[in-house]
């Protein structure tokens, strides 16, 4: 069984805990993505099976007619949009997925909310370039915090909020407006009001057929002309090019992203603006979160060749 690990860029997979579960295993670990076919065939043509970083490599129909040596593919995560299920169950291919934990996305979303107000990335290469004081942040106590979708991570985020003194809005479906409300949060009437009335507006939704773009140049012309917007979840939740276009005219006044369109990214017209703060999709990017993805992920493939039964599969 060659078992192969793509898009390890920080090369810290072997150096997990959990990395023990695959002793005895033939396991290749490429450090970069490879997005053109014939290289991803390339890498992957002797591969028994797949262990998948998140969504950063697509397996696509494609790709999957020329692996016929691929048997099982193992998520980190319990999310699977990225691979073509159709596709793998025509082959033949076993997909299983595992579960995650809200506690390093929310934890990154609030980290870039207050460096973001508080103008900290500026200001420390101010000091680093023995600049003192040049800017004047926004505290968040008596604010209002909109999260836009309230499942685990939108839920520990208005936590977060209401422990620095924020009021907290929800917006999203009807699921997600009466856990709020249960919560003692406040709930807005459609999602134009959120974006009115947010200083600080936060993005948690799944991206699927119905989330994609779902943020539009209008809701950003609504926000207030010093709000921050910010993105952990994914790029495609806001129409293309609605983002930039909207900071660029002042509403709303800064953004903060951890997500992008086509990652990894080595340049973006976001970047060059002076009011985005920007990280490399961090928010699950974290020890405890990484042992608990791969953890479940090798566990996954270890049952799978054990031949014992398999439940969490995919689709």
């Amino acid at each position: 069984m060659h078992i192969v690990i793509p898009d390890d860029y920080q090369d810290c997979v072997r150096h997990l805990d959990a990395f023990t579960k695959l002793d005895g295993l033939e396991v290749t670990i490429h450090n970069d993505t490879v997005t053109e076919l014939d290289a991803q065939v390339e890498r992957f043509k002797d591969a028994d099976a797949l262990v998948l970083i998140r969504e950063r490599t697509p397996i696509t129909a494609a790709l999957l007619e020329r692996l016929p040596r691929l048997k099982v593919i193992s998520q980190t995560g319990g999310g699977a949009a990225h691979v073509d299920l159709v596709a793998c169950k025509r082959h033949g291919v076993t997909v299983m997925t595992g579960k995650g934990s809200p506690d390093a996305a929310a934890e990154l979303t609030w980290a870039l909310v207050l460096a973001a107000m508080r103008h900290l990335p500026e200001e420390v290469e101010n000091l680093k370039a023995g600049r003192w004081q040049r800017t004047l942040g926004t505290g968040l106590k008596g604010r209002t915090l909109g999260i836009f979708g309230y499942g685990r991570i939108g839920s520990v985020v208005g936590r977060y909020a209401q422990a620095f003194g924020m009021k907290v809005l929800v917006w999203g479906r009807a699921g997600s407006r009466e856990r709020a409300i249960a919560d003692g949060l406040g709930v807005v009437q459609n999602q134009q009001e959120l974006f009115e009335r947010a200083d600080v507006l936060t993005l948690h939704l799944r991206l699927n057929d119905k989330t994609q773009g779902i943020v539009t140049a209008s809701h950003l012309a609504r926000m207030k002309s010093d709000a921050l917007l910010v993105n952990t979840s994914r790029a495609g939740l806001v129409a293309p090019g609605a983002l930039e276009a909207a900071l660029k005219q002042g509403r709303p006044g800064r953004a903060a992203l951890d997500v992008f369109d086509d990652e990894p990214v080595t340049d973006h017209p976001l970047l060059a603006l002076p009011n985005v703060v920007a990280t490399p999709h961090l928010g699950y990017v974290e020890k405890d979160s990484f042992e608990l993805y791969f953890g479940d992920a090798f566990a996954n493939l270890r049952a799978f060749l054990d031949g014992e039964s398999i439940t969490n599969l995919a689709g």
